[in-house]
This record gives structure tokens, sequence and C-alpha cells, in this order.
């Protein structure tokens, strides 16, 4: 029997969604992305992302927040083949991309990123930052 209403049920729902047009809310999705060059904040946010300072140490960092958060990975992803600029972290249940490397190479894959986001995705994409 709650075999035959559950039937029932996903015949009436599929015939509803084939033949009622529901408004859907426009998904707004957002990245944030800053540089930091700074050195004694550098320094600060190695020790407080769990990244070695001696080793990761390449004169950058780059911070990427994206939403929805699974983006996180195609970030990861198209950072590290835009640059030599190496993942500190990637994050896919908060949205957080870390980047580590030159000024340049984590100039230019924020920028790849922003890019394919903003074009690509149909993100709306904040100004990278830089401190």
């Amino acid at each position: 029997m709650n075999m035959a209403i559950s039937f029932f049920v996903g015949c009436v729902t599929f015939v509803l969604m084939m033949f009622v047009k529901l408004p859907i809310k426009k998904i707004n999705y957002k990245l944030a992305t800053r540089v930091v060059d700074n050195e004694e904040e550098k320094q600060i946010l190695y020790k407080k992302l769990g990244l070695d300072p001696a080793a990761d140490h390449k004169g950058a960092i780059g911070i990427v927040t994206v939403s929805p958060s699974e983006t996180a990975i195609i970030a990861g992803d198209i950072a590290i083949k835009a640059s030599g600029a190496e993942l500190g972290f990637v994050d896919r249940f908060s949205g957080t991309v870390i980047l580590t490397g030159t000024v340049s190479e984590v100039e230019a894959s924020l920028s790849a990123i922003t890019d394919y986001v903003q074009n690509k995705l149909g993100f709306t994409v904040c100004e990278v930052t830089k401190t």
C-alpha cells in the first residue's frame, strides 16, 4: 500500500512539474578574493592556517571564498593550472581556498579563477584586494 501511495505522489509531482510553471528565484553566486603580501600578516596567517612558514613561504597568500562552497574544488583546480601557485588548503564545505606562491603566481591564479567563475559560471565577482 505504501508503495502505491509513493508512486501516486511521484506521478502527481511529475505532472505538476511538467505543466505548472513555478517562479524560481535566481541564486546569486559569489566569489571574494584577497592577496596578502604583508610580511607580519603572512607569518600570523601561516601559523593560524596550519601552514609551515619555513616550507610554504614563497611571498604571498591568496585567499578565495566562494559560494556555493563546492565551487572551491573548481577554483583550486584552476589555480594550480593557471600558474606555479600551490594549494595550501581547500575546503569544499566552507568554500575556502588558500594559495601560496610568489605575488605574481597568486595574482595570476586569482585572475584565472575570477575570469572563469564570472564568464563561464555567471558568478558575481568581488574586486581582488591586496595588503
